[in-house]
């Protein structure tokens, strides 16, 4: 019997050569279709700087040099404004600091002392008053457990705004942080053997119903995009930075053998006969780091290019005439079933993200993929 992925790969090669590249500008009015019906439709059920909104604005700020109107560099100004720069009220937590990611680009495109001064006596005053590296995500064994990256969806949260900061003031201390932290992470939830991160450890002892550990795809989706944050920022000759590639490596190797044949990956990983629907946001960040890594010739084009374009297509098929994405889980940490009509700003950011690379994509195809 061949195994999975030689299989996978033999595949993803021989379908590579059939497929046209797709249009540069239909990839952009789709993108730009999907941003406006958002920000027409704020999730107001949420705070302006909580998490579930910073990663849609991360997604806007992808359009922001590829789109001819400044509507959307003059949202996510409004936006930052209105917020008077500050991250969200928890002084630890990765999803509070989330939203300074667009406040760092936004300074680095436009200057603005005031739009990272919050940011930075928040991180300053982490710096100053560390946490322990303790990720048990238990309460009675580690009272405040997300004062640390203890989930593995902090690591798309948290090292971005850390690294950000750093290239936006000079500060290596904030690299050296979002990077040291990093791998307390990686050693605590990085599964070595499947090449997937457990949610956290209270997944550790569960099992999906086929018997397969639990991996879950928003989640591993987060940690593949944090990885393409980070990869984006760090410096060619940083010690560190062989190690990031090698990890994203290692995680594309896996996402691939885990796609499904409708180009998406279900809630489950490991177990996606268990929850059959589709699900848009894991499956968009999935598209947005593999097309990202094959842009970077990190990936190898022949065998991640189709891969990336067949999700995209699958992902643009959720997308309502109107703008309004479909198929996006809940908020939550494991694998569910839950309404296709479903939507949340963070799955529109991660559909923008995709759709940004594979934008890239289209421009600099010379070949057709699949």
């Amino acid at each position: 019997m061949v195994p999975r992925l030689t299989l996978v790969l033999a595949l993803g090669a021989c379908a590579a050569a059939s497929r046209a590249a797709p249009d540069p500008a239909a990839v952009l009015a789709v993108m730009e279709r999907a941003a406006d019906w958002q920000l027409s439709h704020p999730a107001t059920q949420y705070a302006a700087t909580d998490w579930t909104n910073a990663a849609f604005y991360a997604g806007v700020m992808s359009l922001v040099p590829i789109a001819d109107s400044p509507r959307f560099h003059d949202a996510m100004v409004h936006m930052g404004g209105a917020n008077d720069w500050k991250l969200g009220p928890r002084i630890y937590h990765a999803d509070d600091h989330a939203v300074g990611q667009t406040y760092a680009d936004l300074y680095m495109m436009n200057g603005g002392a005031e739009r990272i001064a919050p940011m930075r006596e928040r991180f300053d005053y982490i710096l100053a008053h560390p946490r322990d590296d303790n990720l048990d995500f238990d309460a009675k064994r580690n009272p405040h457990p997300t004062d640390r990256w203890s989930w593995c969806d902090a690591l798309f949260m948290g090292p971005p705004a850390w690294a950000k900061l750093w290239k936006a003031t000079g500060d290596i201390r904030y690299l050296e942080f979002a990077t040291t932290k990093w791998w307390v992470t990686s050693d605590f939830l990085y599964d070595k053997d499947e090449h997937l991160y457990w949610r956290d450890s209270s997944i550790f002892p569960k099992r999906e119903a086929n018997g397969a550990k639990v991996f879950w795809s928003r989640g591993n989706g987060w940690v593949m995009a944090g990885l393409v944050r980070m990869l984006q920022l760090l410096p060619a000759d940083h010690p560190d930075r062989e190690r990031f590639v090698q990890q994203f490596r290692e995680m594309a190797a896996k996402i691939i053998t885990c796609q499904q044949p409708d180009g998406l990956w279900r809630s489950s990983l490991l177990d996606p006969a268990s929850y059959p629907m589709k699900e848009t946001s894991g499956s968009s960040f999935y598209c947005y780091a593999l097309a990202w890594g094959v842009n970077e010739g990190i990936l190898d084009r022949t065998i991640y290019g189709g891969s990336a374009l067949r999700a995209w297509d699958a992902i643009a098929g959720c997308l309502d005439s109107d703008g309004r994405l479909t198929h996006v889980q809940p908020i939550g940490y494991t694998p569910v079933t839950f309404d296709a009509e479903h939507t949340e700003p963070f799955g529109v950011g991660a559909f923008l993200l995709a759709g940004s690379e594979i934008h890239r994509m289209a421009l600099n195809l010379e070949s057709p993929l699949k």
